[in-house]
């Protein structure tokens, strides 16, 4: 049962014999974490009403962030101890691109859990271009290649085709790169003297806080973005827009959020860190038991005000297990938001390294770097050995089942095989470059971008 989200001395008193038997001497109890408003924030929600934080002794406070730089900013100065993070977040601050600073994951949020969105003209233009089943629906997966005609008008006419996403290091950005190249389309390169992403770019890039992505594209502003739930399925209950592939069609089951600290805050606080990622574990277990049986617990929690406050109903569409594109093409897709499932708490090397990739395919990493180089950031940034202690923990305190955690694992995943993924272009983490040369579009091997080309 969800408590109220005013927490009394009645309800801290109701903490579990188990947890209290296993309860860390944390050495620093009143915290305050930061999210944005997205439904993939879910696991910090549930920790914190269902009462896993108190019963690791965790005083917690959730405060919604203005925008992802808003969070990174909080996170690093120390006014809030830990936050819901874009994954390349903690990657691009350890490595300096943007805000330096070393901030670490010791667990991953979720998979899948976004989309890409077009327009109602942009859509209306595409459809001719788009196979379609018996029943007149359109095939799913939809290439970006057939976005490439309405681009090639646009062009013709003198239009610059601008498209949203939220900001330079998510996986929102990378994965539109990722769709619109595999369609054909130049999404821009980045370079140290250009830093919007657009150069070379067929497609127009820019950065739009989640929230309000369905406003500024139906402003006309942007004609298509890429962001997390609900605001995929906001524009199709809005009637503005539609839903034209989901990540999980994209890359299936590709990592997505982080819970980002510092490290510092880590070295100093251990047995602190340990107790969060705990809390955390429970929480995603929550959120997927039993078949996704919770979810509509988890969808009344996340509509309040202080958490996503968007329609119970909108939330709905994608967090119970199904995914609408147009209104009435409502389909079954079980893992579109997946917390624990697939190992999707782990905070795999193999994750950091895509990412670390898809900054280096688009110009924010200048330069070459060997494959020893990915592995090394990956290990000084996600933290699997902390998560493993704590998922030991809970296995010993008969919160967690003993199978549900990769204990062997060596942090890396096994190879995404091809057909996982759009292009039908595989992925190992453990051969960065091999990867990057792999990719028709994007730096390859010692290029670099130059002024307004690429060199090498």
């Amino acid at each position: 049962m969800l408590k109220s989200f005013t927490l009394g001395l009645a309800t801290t008193a109701l903490i579990s014999l188990p947890a209290m038997a296993g309860m860390l001497d944390v050495e620093k109890d009143e915290l305050t974490f930061g999210f944005i408003k997205l439904t993939d924030m879910a696991p910090l929600a549930v920790a914190y009403e269902n009462g896993y934080f108190e019963d690791e002794g965790l005083f917690v406070t959730l405060e919604a962030q203005a925008n992802w730089k808003v969070l990174l900013d909080g996170v690093i100065d120390g006014q809030l101890d830990g936050a819901h993070m874009l994954a390349g977040q903690p990657l691009a601050a350890t490595i300096g691109f943007g805000t330096e600073a070393h901030i670490i994951t010791p667990f991953s949020m979720d998979l899948n859990g976004n989309g890409i969105t077009v327009s109602n003209e942009i859509w209306e233009l595409m459809r001719p271009h788009i196979p379609s089943m018996e029943d007149g629906r359109p095939v799913h997966p939809i290439s970006a290649s057939a976005l490439k005609p309405v681009v090639e008008q646009f062009a013709d006419d003198g239009k610059p085709f601008n498209m949203g996403m939220v900001f330079p290091v998510s996986t929102h950005n990378y994965e539109l790169r990722y769709w619109l190249a595999a369609g054909g389309l130049e999404p821009g390169f980045y370079s140290p003297d250009d830093i919007t992403g657009q150069i070379g770019a067929d497609v127009l890039l820019s950065v739009t806080p989640p929230p309000q992505m369905p406003a500024t594209m139906e402003a006309g502003t942007i004609y298509g973005y890429s962001v997390g739930e609900p605001w995929n399925q906001q524009a199709v209950f809005k009637g503005i827009g539609v839903p034209v592939i989901t990540d999980y069609e994209l890359w299936k089951n590709n990592p997505e959020k982080v819970f980002g600290i510092t490290d510092a805050f880590a070295e100093e606080n251990p047995q602190t860190t340990l107790a969060i990622v705990k809390a955390l574990i429970r929480a995603a277990m929550w959120l997927d038991e039993n078949d996704n049986a919770n979810r509509e617990a988890a969808v009344e929690l996340l509509a309040r005000s202080e958490y996503v406050g968007a329609d119970a109903e909108v939330i709905a569409n994608s967090m119970t297990g199904t995914f609408e594109y147009e209104r009435g093409d409502k389909r079954e897709v079980p893992d579109f938001n997946t917390f624990f499932r697939h190992n999707a708490t782990y905070p795999y090397y193999s994750d950091a390294v895509w990412y670390l990739t898809q900054m280096r395919r688009w110009g924010q990493i200048a330069d070459a770097k060997p494959d020893s180089w990915y592995d090394e950031v990956a290990k000084s940034v996600y933290k699997p050995e902390i998560y493993l202690e704590a998922a030991r923990l809970l296995v010993e305190e008969g919160l967690a089942n003993e199978g549900d955690f990769p204990w062997d694992s060596d942090g890396y995943k096994a190879p995404t095989p091809a057909g996982d993924v759009i292009d039908g272009i595989g992925y190992d983490g453990k051969q960065p470059n091999a990867y990057l040369d792999s990719l028709p579009i994007g730096l390859k091997g010692d290029q670099k971008v130059v002024g307004n080309e690429v060199q090498g």
